[in-house]
C-alpha cells in the first residue's frame, strides 16, 4: 500500500503541492466534513479535474475526490517503468466475456489527474459526423450535441493545454492555428510518414499535449520517451498540473487518497453527499451536487453500488443503462525490423498520425474508423510483448530484443460499435474497503473483427512498403474505455442528458467518458474535456436562472 503520510497533499498548514515545482506549495482551502458544498467530484482526470477547475473559477464551493495519490513529479517520479506502476489503477477487477479485457497500464490511473497523468498525449478532435452517426452514417447512436459546439470547446480546451500541434492538420472543418508549434519528428514518426506518402494517403504530425517551447514553470519536451510512464520534468500538460492548480487556486479543495464509496440519497429522491475512506476510517462529505467522473469502469461501479430501497438498481438507472454498452477502443499493432537504427524510445511514441480511415467511407467492409500512430514501446514493455505475443523465452527473446533500436511500429486506435452485452456490473467478491468488486464482460462483435482486420493488413503494407522485414501483427490488444453511463435525448435509452446531468436524480451528473454513446477512432481526452467545459458553462447558466 503507498505511504498515506508521504504523498498526502497537506503538511500541518493545509497547503497542497505545487506540482509545477520542486518542494513547491500553494494555499488549498480546506472544508468540513459538516460543511455542505455546492459540488462533491468523485475523480480528477480529464474529466472531474477539468470540471473541478472551470466550477471553482465560476465561484462554486468544489470538493473534489481521488482513490490515488497526489504526486510530485520533479521529486518522485522515476525513469523507470516497474517503479511508475505506481500510476496505474490495478486493483482487482474480474474480466470475462469472448474478449476479455486487460485492464491497469494503458487504459487506467489512479492518481490526482487520473489517466491524464500517464496518456499518451495524443489529442483529436472527434470527427463531426461521429457525433449524428446513427443518423449520418448508419451505425451506432447519436450524441445529444451538435458539432460546431465542440468545436468551440475543443478549441478552448486546446489552449489551455497549449497543444503543440501542425499549422495546417488535414481532416475535417478549419480549426484555429494550434497555440505551440509540432514537435519534430523522430525516425519512428517517419516510418509511418514515407508509408502513408507510399500508400497514397494523407498523414501529419501529431496533436500533443506535451509542449515544443517553455510554457511558466515547464519546459519544453525533452524527449526522454517515459511519457506512458509519467512525465518527471512537467512538459506534459496532464489535469494534474493544469487543471487541478487552476482549481486550488480558486479555492476548490482536492482530497487524494479518498476511495469513494456510496453516494447518499434522502427521501426526496436528490443526493446529499459522498461515503468516502481516507485515512484509516469512512467519512462523509455534504454537498448540494454530486458529480461522477471515475471513467468508465468505477463510474457504474459507484452508481450501482449505492442503490438503496429508493433506487434498487443504483442510482440514475432507470433506463437499465448504467453499466452497459461498454467499449474499449481496439490498440493492434504491426512491427517491423528497419534496416537504419529508428531508436523508436526517444521522444513521444506517437509523434505522426493518419486519419485517413477514419475520414474515408470508401474502401471499408465494416462501420466507423480508426487512426494508426507511430509507435515507441520502452524496453519492460516490448520484451513483454514479445514473451507475450509471440511466445519468445531464452535465447530467442534475447536474439529479438538484440533488434530492439532497429525496431518500428503502428499501432490503431480503433473505434468499436457500442453493444449492451459489454457492461460493467458487481460481482460477489469484495475488495479491501468491503465493497463490490467489478465485474467487466467484453466480446468483439463481427463489426469489430473487421475493422482490425482491415487495420493490420493496412498498416502491414505500409510497414513492407517502407523496407521493414520481418513484420508481425499484435491482435489482441485495446485501449481507451468509455460509455457505461450514456448521454441522449431520451431517459429511455440514455443515463444523462446532453448536459451531463442524470435523467432520474436532478443533482446527480456524470462528467468522464463514460458518457460517450459511441468512441470513434481518436484517443477520447481531448473530448472528456471538452464536454467537462461544456458541462460547467450549462451547470453556470443554469445557476444563473435559477434551475440548477
Amino acid at each position: 500500500m503507498l505511504d498515506e503520510a508521504l504523498h498526502s497533499p497537506r503538511g500541518k498548514d493545509g497547503r497542497a503541492p505545487d506540482p509545477l515545482r520542486v518542494g513547491g506549495w500553494m494555499p488549498m482551502r480546506q472544508y468540513g466534513e459538516n460543511d455542505e458544498v455546492d459540488f462533491a467530484i468523485v475523480g480528477t482526470g480529464a474529466g472531474g479535474g477539468t470540471l473541478a477547475c472551470k466550477l471553482a473559477e465560476a465561484g462554486f464551493s468544489v470538493v473534489g475526490f481521488d482513490a490515488g495519490a497526489w504526486w510530485r513529479p520533479l521529486e518522485e517520479f522515476a525513469s523507470d517503468e516497474t517503479h511508475q506502476e505506481k500510476l496505474f489503477w490495478t486493483d482487482e477487477r474480474i474480466c470475462d466475456g469472448d474478449n476479455p479485457l486487460k485492464l491497469g497500464s494503458n487504459n487506467s490511473g489512479k492518481a490526482i489527474g487520473g489517466s491524464t497523468v500517464h496518456f499518451a498525449m495524443v489529442s483529436l478532435r472527434f470527427r463531426p459526423e461521429w457525433l449524428k452517426s446513427r443518423s449520418l452514417l448508419g451505425y451506432g447512436a447519436d450524441w445529444p450535441l451538435d458539432w460546431r459546439e465542440m468545436w468551440r470547446y475543443y478549441t478552448e480546451v486546446e489552449q489551455a493545454l497549449k497543444i503543440a500541434g501542425p499549422v495546417n492538420y488535414p481532416w475535417g472543418p478549419p480549426r484555429p492555428r494550434y497555440p505551440y508549434r509540432a514537435h519534430e519528428l523522430n525516425a519512428a514518426a517517419l516510418v509511418l510518414a514515407k508509408g502513408c506518402e507510399a500508400m497514397g494517403i494523407p498523414w501529419s504530425e501529431t496533436p500533443l499535449a506535451t509542449v515544443s517551447a517553455p510554457r511558466g514553470r515547464s519546459p519544453p519536451c525533452v524527449y526522454r520517451g517515459f511519457c506512458v510512464s509519467g512525465c518527471s520534468t512537467n512538459a506534459k500538460q496532464s489535469a494534474l498540473i493544469t487543471w487541478i492548480p487552476r482549481a486550488v487556486k480558486a479555492g476548490a479543495e482536492i482530497r487524494d487518497l479518498a476511495m469513494a464509496g456510496r453516494i447518499e440519497t434522502n427521501d426526496a429522491g436528490y443526493v446529499t453527499g459522498v461515503h468516502y475512506y481516507r485515512e484509516g476510517q469512512w467519512r462523509f462529505q455534504r454537498a448540494r451536487n454530486v458529480v461522477v467522473a471515475g471513467y468508465a469502469i468505477e463510474t457504474p461501479r459507484l452508481l450501482l453500488s449505492s442503490a438503496n430501497s429508493q433506487f434498487p438498481d443504483g442510482l440514475a438507472n432507470s433506463s437499465g443503462l448504467v453499466g452497459k454498452n461498454l467499449m474499449a477502443q481496439t490498440n493492434q499493432a504491426a512491427w517491423g525490423v528497419m534496416e537504419d537504427e529508428i531508436r523508436w524510445y526517444k521522444g513521444p511514441p506517437s509523434l505522426a498520425v493518419t486519419e485517413h480511415w477514419n475520414y474515408t467511407d470508401t474502401g471499408k467492409d465494416f462501420f466507423g474508423g480508426y487512426a494508426y500512430m507511430s509507435q515507441g514501446p520502452l524496453p519492460r514493455a516490448w520484451v513483454s510483448s514479445l514473451a507475450g505475443n509471440r511466445g519468445l523465452w531464452g535465447d530467442a527473446l534475447l536474439r529479438a530484443m538484440e533488434k530492439y533500436n532497429h525496431q518500428a511500429g503502428l499501432k490503431i486506435v480503433g473505434e468499436v460499435l457500442p453493444q449492451e452485452r459489454n457492461r460493467v456490473a458487481l460481482a460477489d467478491e469484495k475488495d479491501r474497503y468491503g465493497l463490490p468488486i467489478a465485474r467487466v464482460t467484453y466480446s468483439l462483435c463481427d463489426n469489430d473483427k473487421a475493422l482490425v482486420k482491415h487495420a493490420l493488413n493496412f498498416m502491414s503494407q505500409s510497414l513492407s512498403v517502407v523496407g521493414a522485414r520481418d513484420i508481425w501483427t499484435e491482435s489482441d490488444d485495446t485501449c481507451h474505455l468509455n460509455g457505461t453511463a450514456r448521454m441522449g435525448d431520451d431517459p429511455r435509452t440514455s443515463v444523462v442528458n446532453a448536459d451531463c446531468r442524470s435523467w432520474d436524480i436532478p443533482n446527480l451528473w456524470v462528467c468522464d467518458g463514460s458518457v460517450f454513446p459511441t468512441v470513434g477512432g481518436v484517443n477520447p481526452s481531448l473530448t472528456i474535456q471538452a464536454i467537462a467545459c461544456r458541462t460547467a458553462d450549462r451547470i453556470r447558466a443554469m445557476a444563473a436562472q435559477g434551475s440548477l
